[in-house]
């Protein structure tokens, strides 16, 4: 392009330079917007040139309206060029490129689409390309680029810090792309100033006239492309003096209109020939000529385009056919009459047999009535869309489907599939109007179920009430008796998550527990088990822990199974069992690329690791959760996360950090109505002032959990509360309270053998007792097993120490008192290690000082790869295991050395383990 189009673009094109030049550095991302003809493809075209210039590798793409619905059909224009190096890849993510690309039979997903699999092997590839020259990706018209592109282009631009990779992506300002970008740089074009108006239209057009000059000024407004294009159709006379009182059309109207003055001089098969061009999803140059010989029942050949390229409106080679600019597809569209646009469509269908989705798509746009034989088609190419990843697109498909339907079952059907699709997109809105369409086509009882059971989704999180509870019910044992247990019991899991979330009182929780152990399940089918938990955790206990280790036992579960138990186990507070589940389930769902599992997952792994301080494992778990989290917009898991990391940083003695955490976990749970989540941070803000040392404070918190008139009363969760509970309390007032929370669940776990659950009264019972009995309740304390509660069992050495000494028994408490201090040194908690020195240096015994570990210097995703390469994994093993490309991981590695004051890689194990 010219480079007179980039008149008055100097701040602009500064920026893109800049990134441009960096890219052997480090990577970046731009996001260019601004009105149709602004300049943005000129912009692009000199940060292209740029990087050829440089030797850097440029891969462009450039989307059409037409094309929007096809999933992935931008990412192959990007990236088609350098598929030769998908053998660099992990073998699932080279079969998933393409798969994706319909070069390859796709692989059946067990559950969602594996976009974030996509996401990964197209970050791989890239990574592959830029070891031999850094990349520039250039996408133009993003606007218009598929749904399931931009996702991965969005997942692609978070990343690509550490990696020579550039992308620079247009949108036009009336247009929304990349919603799930936060935080991506931006650079908005502006009209032209007067004087690089100016200068633009004497370097195109330096024979105007005075009055057209005025009048071009006047209708472009600054925009480049009707600066350049506006002369050419209104010529050299101005406009008549009565010009003022036509229409005034918007910009990109009169830009469209500009073309289509140069349309109409075109011979008509010209004309038929670009008409499909612009209608095709595919620039395929052997389509577009064989349907619009379809279309004109002659035989149209590469000569009928001649005239348009000569007019500057295409450009073809022997392969495909390309507009000059976007607008001239525009153009062209909304010069045709309906009639023809449709008879284009139907063109393209005939002609693209063997191709059935997009043939569907095709069939979809030419037809004006409904048509069940095309609907069913529609739903073939969603379900392929789901499978690759697409889920926009397989949206689209289903809405669209939907429209065409004849028969109201499947209008209903499809609607409730597009909801779930929409629900998983988190467009809430949007699955509340299609079950509204759906209720009021009149749905059967089994999709009235499923209304139910999207309607439950939707308002989980801000409806607490009982009514939610009964209206499960009622619609669970109607699902079973219309013959679909399966979608009864996840009715009622619902029902006992709530149940969970905020406890109804018993006799509810009862009703759920019936409901769901009446249907004809097996007894270790885990959503039954996940109801009871939820539904009965105090009371069922056994059961589920119970159930929980058979199924341990037997293995051979898949991710959903292991993930739904870890989720039973999580209610109950079986921690026992939560990490094996969660670890299993948390790396199927990775290697599957599902995202939305995934995150809640790492959620449970995080808190259950919090238990053992298992630093390693847990905080690149919420790490990774927080960041799913934002990315897939789950408020519930991101706070969850928060929750988790708070908790680490106060074991650390990180204060500030966590007080941030859980600040900011404060403000996401204050949006809804949930006591669990309530409750989770109250117990995190006391464990937070329990490091500081504040015990009075941490008890007003804690005790919140245990007041009933409090938000964050808890039932369930007490038996976890109340460990921190007992240590806050130290004036009279508090112990004689803590007391009596602590005599009624005494009373209310009489028979429950949860381990976790016993460990924790006893701590309390011996920190609480009355001297005459402390010993005693020390004493029968130490007789459980605590070897997978290190904390709580060097917290009770600490107590132990500490009554010991005030008795006057400082020989003997030396003993537990130090095993406290080494046990919380070997862990890293440090408040609790500076506590127990003080309480050692008050009986009589020094201690050396000891400095934070190294390893505390360390990121969680540092401290995860240092670890890894630790055990002797390689950047690439390690990238493959975390979806990091090997660069990435080698600048991780590179930033990690000097933290851990060592040279190279092989001294990580000693140093680790040193630490």
């Amino acid at each position: 392009m010219s480079s007179t189009t980039l008149f008055g673009r100097d701040e602009e094109l500064a920026a893109v330079d800049a990134l441009v030049d960096a890219l052997p550095e480090h990577g970046d991302a731009l996001l260019i917007h601004g009105a149709p003809g602004i300049g943005r493809s000129a912009v692009l075209d000199h940060a292209a040139d740029r990087a050829r210039a440089r030797g850097f590798t440029v891969l462009r793409a450039s989307g059409v309206q037409a094309e929007s619905d096809l999933p992935f059909a931008g990412l192959h224009q990007l990236t088609h060029t350098v598929t030769d190096l998908l053998a660099h890849l992990p073998t699932p993510q080279a079969q998933a490129l393409l798969g994706a690309f319909g070069m390859a039979e796709p692989s059946p997903a067990a559950s969602g689409p594996p976009l974030f699999l996509l996401s990964l092997a197209t970050l791989g590839l890239l990574g592959a390309a830029a070891a031999e020259a850094p990349v520039l990706l250039v996408a133009d018209d993003a606007q218009w680029l598929d749904g399931p592109t931009l996702d991965v282009l969005a997942f692609v631009a978070r990343r690509i810090g550490a990696q020579p990779v550039g992308l620079l992506i247009a949108v036009r300002d009336d247009r929304t792309a990349w919603r799930g970008t936060p935080g991506i740089r931006e650079l908005h074009l502006t009209p032209l100033a007067p004087v690089a108006a100016d200068a633009l239209l004497d370097a195109r057009h330096p024979a105007l006239t005075p009055g057209t000059r005025r009048q071009v000024a006047e209708l472009s407004a600054g925009n480049p492309l009707a600066l350049t294009e506006l002369p050419l159709t209104l010529g050299t006379d101005p406009a008549p003096a009565d010009s003022t009182m036509l229409p005034q059309p918007a910009l990109t109207t009169r830009l469209e209109r500009a073309f289509c003055a140069s349309l109409a001089d075109l011979p008509p098969d010209t004309r038929h020939a670009l008409l499909v061009a612009a209608t095709a999803d595919d620039g395929a140059l052997t389509e577009v000529l064989a349907a619009a010989s379809t279309l004109t029942g002659t035989t149209i050949r590469t000569g009928s385009l001649e005239p348009a390229m000569a007019a500057g409106l295409v450009h073809a080679d022997g392969f495909r056919i390309n507009f000059t600019h976007p607008l001239v597809r525009s153009a062209v569209l909304g010069s045709a009459p309906l009639a023809d646009r449709l008879a284009a469509h139907d063109a393209l269908a005939r002609t693209l047999q063997g191709q059935p989705d997009r043939q569907a798509w095709h069939r979809a746009a030419a037809g004006g009535r409904p048509d069940e034989a095309v609907a069913r088609q529609l739903d073939q190419a969603a379900f392929n869309a789901k499978e690759r990843g697409a889920t926009a697109a397989a949206l689209t498909a289903l809405e669209r489907a939907t429209a065409l339907s004849e028969a109201t079952p499947g209008s209903v059907a499809r609607l409730l599939g597009a909801a779930e699709l929409h629900f998983e997109l988190g467009q809430a809105d949007r699955v509340s109007e299609l079950l509204q369409h759906a209720e009021s086509l009149g749905p059967d009882v089994l999709q009235r179920a499923r209304i139910v059971l999207l309607r439950e989704w939707l308002e989980s999180e801000s409806d607490t009430s009982t009514s939610r509870i009964h209206l499960l019910i009622a619609t669970a044992e109607q699902a079973a008796q219309a013959g679909d247990p399966e979608l009864a019991l996840r009715l009622l899991r619902v029902a006992a998550w709530r149940c969970w979330w905020a406890d109804p009182g018993r006799e509810l929780r009862e009703r759920v527990v019936t409901a769901a152990e009446r249907l004809p399940v097996p007894e270790l089918h885990p959503d039954l088990v996940c109801t009871l938990a939820g539904a009965a955790p105090l009371e069922a206990s056994a059961t589920v822990i119970d159930r929980l280790r058979r199924l341990e036992r037997a293995g051979g579960y898949d991710v959903v199974t292991a993930a739904t138990l870890a989720n039973a186990a999580i209610m109950v507070n079986g921690f026992d069992h939560i990490t094996g589940f969660a670890r299993h389930a948390a790396d199927g769902l990775r290697r599957q690329g599902r995202r939305g599992p995934l995150t809640k997952t790492l959620v449970l792994l995080a808190l259950a690791t919090v238990h053992t301080v298992d630093w390693e494992t847990g905080l690149p778990a919420a790490a990774e959760a927080a960041r799913l989290a934002e990315e897939t917009a789950q408020p519930r898991w991101l706070t969850g996360a928060r929750v988790a990391t708070a908790q680490f940083a106060a074991l650390r003695g990180d204060l500030d950090t966590a007080l941030a955490a859980i600040g900011e976990a404060e403000g996401q749970g204050l949006t809804v109505v949930d006591p669990s989540k309530l409750a989770y941070i109250q117990i995190t803000r006391g464990l937070i002032a329990l490091a500081a040392g504040h015990f009075t404070e941490a008890f007003s918190c804690v005790w919140r959990v245990f007041d009933p008139a409090d938000p964050s009363y808890h039932p369930f969760l007490q038996t976890l509360a109340i460990t921190e509970l007992a240590e806050a309390a130290t004036s009279d007032d508090e112990r004689t309270t803590a007391k009596t929370a602590l005599r009624q669940l005494l009373a209310s776990t009489a028979t429950n053998n949860v381990q976790r659950i016993r460990v924790n009264l006893a701590f309390a019972q011996a920190l609480l007792a009355d001297d005459e009995h402390a010993e005693e309740h020390f004493r029968s304390a130490f007789t459980l097993d605590m070897s997978r509660t290190p904390f709580i069992r060097a917290r009770l050495m600490l107590a132990h120490g500490t009554w010991l000494r005030r008795h006057r028994r400082v020989m003997e408490a030396r003993t537990p008192l130090r095993i406290a201090r080494e046990s919380f040194a070997a862990m890293g908690v440090e408040p609790w290690r500076e506590r127990a020195t003080q309480e050692l240096r008050s009986a009589g015994e020094g201690s050396r000082n000891q400095s934070r570990p190294d390893r505390d210097l360390l990121t969680p995703q540092e401290a995860q790869i240092a670890q890894l390469a630790a055990q002797g994994l390689s950047n690439k093993e390690i990238g493959r295991q975390l979806h990091l490309s090997p660069r990435t991981i080698g600048t991780h590695l590179y930033r990690t050395f000097p933290k851990l004051g060592i040279t190279s890689r092989n001294q990580l194990c000693d140093k680790l383990h040193t630490n």
